[in-house]
């Protein structure tokens, strides 16, 4: 067992450094000598933005201030558009190759590109859109009406971005909130950044993802409490007598809404609500009679083309799917973690508006 740890790790290791080389060392150390810097000033240019993750994120855990805040954005900021600056750079490859164009122009080119998408991935990352979910259900008595935000990532997100958020929701008037998973990202987070929760007149419900288990949970929740939020940990709340919403906690493994449905009590009669941080376990779900399930965790890849990678570990990136007897709702997610960009992805919140037939 420790030498297939060892491995694993070793293999890890390597997959990391690899991607370092490929998406941060490459396309700056060859921008650097299409622009005939000095071996010096390329190292001072490349060897900082190729370590950039890892120095960011070393110094944050040991300084936490508005120097090394601003350092990492700036990391991440640059993680965020690698992709389209080795992109480009692969594209200037050729047309420097067949002497289409300089290599100082290519350069240039180059930087501009990645920079310009750059920005408008941080403008798409900044404004949510109201996403609206229309459904038909013969199990509530009256027609339903909600909003589900998820994997806000405060801590990664600013307060600010948190007011914004809530100032959307009250517009649009529902009668709770729904949060699934991945709130809060960081711990330390105190009740002062989360106030804004307490403008709205609904209740709120959340289940935690899997970022809150990394950091101070029973902390989280405890400062989400004194704010009136409802912490449902495999277990069902009944906002009113014709439905049921339940929530589980996020976990990594794949059978975790199998397993905890079979121990709650679902009530058949009215419509289920269910509140799971991965879109995992949808046919679970649906053999539970639950009628609608709601998740998150994806980010659709957030930046492309990580969308693809990401289509490939989840069956539901998304959006809507319908099941035979239930259906279920994937977000992109509200907020950002990493870099505050969306490329190929955006932010949502999603309006449900459930209808009686």
């Amino acid at each position: 067992m420790r030498k297939k740890n060892k491995i694993r790790m070793i293999i890890m290791l390597a997959a990391l450094v690899l991607a370092h080389l490929v998406f941060f060392a490459y396309p700056v150390f060859r921008i650097c000598y299409w622009l005939q810097f000095s071996s010096l000033a390329s190292l001072v240019i490349g060897l900082p933005l190729t370590l950039s993750q890892i120095l960011s994120r070393w110094i944050m855990r040991v300084f936490k201030t508005k120097v090394t805040r601003t350092l990492r954005y700036l990391a991440d900021f640059f993680m965020g558009i690698s992709p389209m600056l080795l992109l480009s750079v692969f594209c200037a490859e050729s047309l420097i190759f067949f002497k289409l164009v300089e290599p100082n122009h290519a350069a240039v080119c180059s930087v501009i590109f990645s920079f310009s998408i750059g920005f408008f991935g941080i403008y798409n990352a900044s404004f949510p859109i109201v996403r609206r979910v229309h459904l038909d259900s013969s199990m509530t008595k009256t027609n339903l009406r909600f909003v589900q935000i998820s994997d806000v990532h405060i801590g990664s997100r600013s307060r600010k971005f948190l007011v914004k958020v809530i100032q959307q929701i009250r517009l649009l008037k529902p009668e709770f909130l729904a949060i699934t998973g991945d709130f809060i990202d960081s711990s330390g987070i105190d009740a002062n950044e989360l106030v804004s929760l307490k403008q709205l007149d609904c209740p709120i419900y959340l289940v935690i993802g899997n970022h809150e288990r990394y950091e101070d949970l029973e902390q989280i929740i405890e400062r989400l409490k004194s704010l009136g939020v409802i912490i449902l940990r495999s277990s069902c709340s009944f906002p009113r007598e014709d439905l049921q919403i339940i929530g589980i906690d996020d976990k990594d493994d794949p059978l975790q809404v199998e397993k905890e449905l079979a121990t709650l009590d679902i009530d058949q009669n009215i419509f289920s609500l269910l509140m799971y941080h991965r879109p995992m376990g949808f046919e679970s779900a649906q053999k539970a009679g639950i009628n609608l399930m709601i998740s998150g965790h994806t980010h659709n890849g957030q930046i492309f083309p990580f969308n693809l990678i990401v289509r490939g570990a989840f069956r539901y990136l998304a959006g809507l799917y319908r099941g035979k007897t239930g259906n279920l709702y994937v977000s992109q997610g509200t907020g950002t973690w990493g870099p505050t960009m969306r490329i190929g992805s955006v932010s949502e919140i999603t309006l449900f508006d459930i209808q009686k037939v």
